[in-house]
């Protein structure tokens, strides 16, 4: 029988902590907006953190599937980026400690994976674990975004139902991770924010945004948000310029605020999932957002 706890390797002596927060994010499964990569990525980027433990990635990972990128100069191979699945410890902006685990999301092993998370997480003594991301949506970038909480114990979360009944979707590591866990006593819930679907494929840092508010309110943690939240500006500011010069792109963004509306006041009750959403003017408004974020990463290259 395979032992769980051979897939992670801690980096020393294991903390001493009460109750942290683990908050996760895999690459690999539905993330609009880059909201769950973003998210985590800019937590890393602003607060210190060390090590805590590694996952073994040559036994969860496809590498034919994602391959990792490599240097070669002139006649030699001179780097290689070693995918990494870790765990981190970070202090909050108020000094409280919590736990971050990031990386690609795992091809194989998945129940002997989440049997592992789940020791360690017992380990470390956590006391609750979140994970986030983006889903695409009908919705326009001019309303609020929405979000689809769920967890292991409905107690766990709170606010506006979710637009969503019994649906059967993809199954991805981190939905298996409150699935299997919660089924033994951990208390895990998730985030899903509602990215506009024709966003889906930049990074929208105001997705981002919204997943850390939504774990604030949800664990307590507080986060420094000021370069995540002026990024978001520039982008928006960006979006704007694109809608403003185009007939049809503020046409196709006016159409879904009615929509938008009117499914928020209840006298028009549909299902705001992209895929399903008739949209106005559609394929132009993808072809225009297509080429408004080409030109943007051009720009930025």
């Amino acid at each position: 029988m395979l032992d769980p706890t051979d897939l992670y390797r801690l980096d020393g002596d294991a903390p001493e902590l009460a109750d942290p927060v683990l908050l996760y994010h895999f690459e690999g499964f539905v993330d609009a907006g880059g909201a769950g990569r973003l998210a985590l990525g800019h937590l890393l980027a602003e607060l210190d953190h060390r090590l805590i433990a590694t996952f073994d990635v040559d036994r969860l990972l496809d590498y034919r599937s994602r391959r990792p990128a490599m240097v070669f100069d002139g006649d030699h191979w001179v780097d290689y980026e070693t995918p990494e699945l870790a765990v981190y410890l970070a202090d909050d902006a108020t000094g409280t400690p919590f736990l971050i685990m990031t990386g690609p999301e795992p091809d194989r092993e998945w129940e002997l994976f989440t049997e592992a998370v789940g020791m360690l997480a017992t380990r470390l003594g956590v006391g609750k674990m979140v994970t986030v991301h983006g889903i695409p949506m009908g919705v326009p970038h001019t309303r609020p975004l929405g979000l689809t909480a769920h967890a292991s114990r409905p107690e766990l979360v709170s606010g506006a139902p979710s637009p969503f009944g019994k649906v059967q979707v993809p199954g991805s590591v981190a939905g298996l991770i409150e699935l299997r866990l919660g089924a033994k006593g951990h208390d895990a819930l998730g985030y899903a924010v509602h990215v506009p679907h024709y966003l889906a494929q930049a990074e929208y840092h105001q997705a981002a945004v919204a997943a850390l508010e939504a774990v604030t309110r949800g664990t307590g943690l507080v986060f420094p948000t000021d370069t995540l939240r002026a990024a978001a500006e520039k982008t928006n500011a960006e979006i704007e310029e694109q809608i403003e010069a185009s007939e049809e792109l503020s046409g196709a963004i006016r159409g879904l605020e009615q929509q938008y509306d009117a499914f928020q006041a209840g006298t028009e009750r549909q299902n705001l999932l992209a895929e399903d959403t008739p949209m106005p003017t559609g394929e132009e408004l993808a072809a225009q957002f297509e080429a408004f974020l080409a030109e943007r990463d051009d720009r930025e290259g």
